[in-house]
């Protein structure tokens, strides 16, 4: 959040080069780009850094997502992600901002308090082809989005991941949405969640999308 606008596109030119790189590695099967900030999210070194690594599996998570992607493309022939930004868009109750390119909101069913999505606007399945007035756009919601999690919860620890589809499979193109996901670290994961892959959030996130979005920045 307190990188000049042209340091973050540097950021994410980057996070672009590198998943393009490994992505040319026919043993991976997924690249995972993350963050950890502050030690309650996981960061074990003092300096602000993001981390890549390129696995041989598609994180369940992802693959996940990619399924219940296809299955909902099978059903409608449409995109549930481009589905939900213009639900959101008409309803603006969980938006937290938005710009030519990109959306910001408060997920319908988040995990956690203040979780935060960044989609872009225009369909794309893969983070890699990203271009250069998307990596503009990018990087000034991704500034702002930062600007108001730290105004509203005074600089909290947070991670953020990017979930892009999986690499070298094409037949995600339709159905599939990257995004990048921010979660502030406001509680702690205990042994109801692990026991059953469910989550308490006692904040709605109608509420936490109107504290960023009325934040002063």
């Amino acid at each position: 959040a307190t990188l000049p606008i042209n340091a973050v596109e540097d950021v994410l030119w980057a996070f672009r080069d590198r998943i393009r790189d490994l992505a040319r590695d026919k043993r991976f099967r997924s690249v995972m780009v993350f963050k950890n900030h502050g030690l309650a999210a996981g960061a074990t070194v003092e300096h602000s850094h993001s981390q890549i690594i390129a696995l041989p599996i598609a994180p369940k998570r992802v693959q996940e997502e990619v399924d219940g992607a296809k299955k909902y493309y099978d059903y409608k022939e449409r995109c549930v992600f481009c589905d939900i930004i213009q639900q959101e868009i008409n309803q603006g109750v969980r938006l937290v901002g938005e710009n030519h390119q990109f959306i910001a909101i408060c997920p319908y069913a988040p995990r956690f308090p203040f979780e935060t999505w960044i989609l872009p606007k225009r369909h794309s399945h893969d983070y890699q082809n990203n271009s250069k007035d998307m990596i503009e756009g990018l990087a000034l919601i991704l500034s702002d989005t930062l600007k108001r999690v730290n105004r509203v919860l005074d600089t909290p620890p947070f991670n953020f991941v990017l979930h892009s589809a999986p690499v070298n499979h094409h037949d995600a193109t339709n159905h599939y949405h990257w995004h990048l996901e921010i979660i502030p670290k406001l509680t702690r994961v205990a042994g109801f969640e692990w026991g059953t892959g469910f989550y308490i959030n006692p904040t709605p996130p109608e509420e936490s999308a109107r504290f960023l979005r009325e934040a002063k920045i």
